[in-house]
């Protein structure tokens, strides 16, 4: 069954259907890889604010240890509260969104929803940068399939 967007964006929903059943196909550890991926692609928005950068790059840290057995589902929890006490902390959405994205990109080391709903802040990020551009959007989606696909031919 599809998943929701749990935000609301504007989306190439063929696309975003297409990713959803890989997801599906997806094992919990490529899509953690994925969804930092997707994270790590569109983070660079986020510097439209300056803030320490130090908890989003050790909860990618302990969420690459989690991959191989090395960190527990409690520290990638509290390193993606960590990730998104930076975003509640940002003036801007578009900072708050590229970052939310991070936070829920190591989540998915708790659950593997988080991977979905890392792909759709990315989306979110996208449209605060090119309000009603929805080439951007399908630009994005194609992206995040491409990379995903790559996972998935690993399998």
């Amino acid at each position: 069954m599809a998943t929701k967007a749990k935000i609301k964006i504007v989306d190439d929903s063929n696309l975003r259907l297409e990713i959803d059943k890989l997801y599906e196909q997806t094992d919990q550890i490529d899509l953690a890889k994925w969804a930092i991926n997707c994270s790590k692609h569109i983070l660079h928005f986020s510097e439209i604010e300056e803030y320490d950068t130090t908890a989003i790059e050790n909860g990618f840290k302990i969420n690459e240890l989690w991959q191989i057995g090395k960190a527990s589902v409690h520290e990638i929890r509290q390193a993606g509260f960590k990730i998104h006490e930076i975003a509640r902390k940002c003036k801007t959405e578009l900072a708050k969104s590229a970052i939310r994205s991070s936070g829920q990109a190591v989540g998915v080391g708790h659950m593997r929803e988080h991977a979905m709903v890392c792909s759709d802040y990315a989306i979110k990020t996208i449209q605060l940068v090119f309000p009603d551009n929805i080439d951007k959007v399908s630009d994005e989606r194609r992206w995040q399939l491409k990379e995903l696909k790559q996972f998935k031919h690993k399998q």
